[in-house]
């Protein structure tokens, strides 16, 4: 038996030749065969706890809305362009190259664009903002203080009503008409 056949079992601390050891968490998972290990060809290996490759966690931001993602992955392309550009201009212009000019004038056009981009960013979240911001709650004493006013309301509202009402009925209704 070679020592690549010899296994140790779990509860005793003697090698054994064909354990009978449980097959891994992976092995159950994936319909393998009993007594075949994914690694070296050997028989079933020691149990081992099953860990997962990441754990999840929550993001501490917040996810970019849709329009303004979008408008920040074309800034960073076209950045990314200009730069390329302006680099390739660079090198043309060290060389001596025909290509210099042309490429400084598409650099500087260039440079435009990406301006343009970059502002479209900011532009789009603010609009974004606007349209879909934070929905403001009123704070637990602005709402108190808004029931109280409308409660005063109604209550005045009462009172001119039924001042109007003694007024039509001209004095009817009184004890004394003097």
């Amino acid at each position: 038996m070679g020592t690549a056949e010899r296994q140790e079992a779990p509860e005793s601390g003697v090698k054994t030749a064909g354990s009978t050891a449980p097959l891994r968490r992976e092995a159950r998972l994936h319909d393998i065969p009993a007594g075949s290990d994914k690694r070296n060809g050997r028989g079933a290996a020691r149990e081992e706890p099953y860990q997962p490759l990441w754990v999840e966690e929550p993001a501490r931001r917040r996810r970019l809305p849709d329009p303004v993602r979008n408008s920040a992955v074309r800034a960073v392309l076209i950045i990314a362009v200009t730069l390329l550009q302006a680099m390739v201009a660079f090198l043309c212009t060290l060389a001596g190259s025909w290509l210099a000019f042309p490429m400084v004038l598409s650099s500087v056009a260039s440079t435009v664009v990406a301006t343009w981009a970059a502002l479209d960013v900011w532009v789009t979240r603010q609009v974004w903002n606007q349209r879909h911001g934070v929905v403001s709650t009123p704070s637990s004493t602005a709402r108190a203080l808004r029931r109280e006013r409308r409660k005063a309301r109604r209550q005045a509202r009462v009172a001119e009503r039924t001042q109007e009402r003694i007024r039509r009925q001209g004095g009817t209704g009184r004890l004394s008409h003097s």
